[in-house]
């Protein structure tokens, strides 16, 4: 019996689900549609969509306001442009999966995921080391320099993400070699090692930033409370405020991506896919609520949506220039 499903680049179920032994694997397949539609499919391309339509919103006023050409905002445009393409790069599986029907196609579309998917989890890091850099050399922070380091952090993750997304497609696939494919046909199983590993490193050393932020953040705190002399309340809010916040952000991306990179690690073929499925599905949900935490919050953001789309904004709020840490 067959069952369709499909994964993303990084994990997206991508290709036809064999029967095997009683179990499940991911497998690319080109023979005629099915007319049975997976319901995990379904809501994978759901969830593209709003992926999408919330990104391009953040891209659209990011591009047609000048105001927001600051490095800050390239790196959140960085961001939203990623989860953009890992929403279309959904949709697009599903089309493949359901529609189109090849196997080029298909492996063209989990290199774009995986792409997509690495430029976002990339994007996040640069934003975090970005936030680290306002705060540890505030003084110099508006510089040349930094201009000159975002840029560089920008070509080295959408570089890095290119190369990730076009090894399956150059030939580093189990398509000719079944016993050698991970929970995500066609990656094969060393292919996942890798980019699990690489996500690994990539929270071990945000979660390392925003605990120095954090630290920077409390004493940055105390030493304006002690220049007032005294501790007031207020001083234990903003602090507890700030710390939350953080804790939220690094919390929201660790419970994201978590369950599947270990999944991608110690899942096997053999096991059912609604494993993967279920672990998949909170990973692109990072990239719904990235807009959420890194973009709509932002007053600048939120005075451009009314200037974009109701050609008016309200005058008596005031708006000011921030700081990546404020973001």
């Amino acid at each position: 019996m067959n069952e369709s499903g499909s994964l993303d680049g990084t994990g997206v179920p991508l290709a036809r689900v064999q029967a095997s032994d009683g179990n499940s694997s991911l497998e690319l397949s080109s023979q005629l549609p099915v007319f049975a539609i997976n319901p995990w499919d379904v809501v994978l391309c759901i969830s593209g969509t709003i992926i999408a339509c919330e990104n391009a919103i953040v891209v659209a006023i990011i591009f047609y306001t000048p105001t927001l050409r600051t490095p800050m905002f390239v790196l959140i445009g960085s961001l939203a442009t990623a989860d953009l393409l890992a929403g279309v790069g959904l949709i697009l599986n599903f089309v493949v999966q359901y529609v189109i029907q090849s196997e080029t196609i298909s492996l063209i579309t989990v290199g774009f995921l995986v792409a997509s998917f690495a430029a976002s989890v990339s994007s996040l890091l640069a934003i975090t080391v970005d936030r680290y850099l306002s705060l540890y050399n505030a003084l110099t922070y508006y510089s040349e320099k930094t201009v000159l380091c975002i840029h560089m952090m920008l070509i080295v993750t959408w570089g890095v993400s290119l190369c990730l997304g076009l090894l399956p497609v150059l030939g580093w696939n189990c398509l000719d070699d079944y016993s050698s494919c991970s929970i995500v046909r066609p990656l094969t199983k060393s292919n996942v090692t890798l980019l699990s590993a690489s996500f690994f490193l990539v929270f071990i050393i945000m979660l390392h930033l925003y605990i120095k932020i954090c630290k920077i953040v409390c004493r940055h705190a105390h030493q304006i409370a002690l220049q007032q002399h005294f501790l007031t309340a207020s001083h234990y809010v903003a602090t507890k405020k700030g710390v939350s916040t953080l804790a939220i952000i690094i919390g929201t991306f660790g419970a994201s991506w978590l369950p599947f990179a270990i999944y991608c690690v110690v899942g096997d073929l053999d096991y059912p896919s609604v494993y993967t499925y279920a672990t998949l599905l909170p990973a692109t949900y990072n990239s719904m609520i990235n807009p959420i935490i890194y973009a709509y919050r932002n007053q600048e953001i939120q005075r451009a949506m009314w200037v974009l789309f109701c050609g008016c904004f309200q005058s008596k709020v005031s708006f000011r220039s921030r700081s990546p840490s404020d973001v």
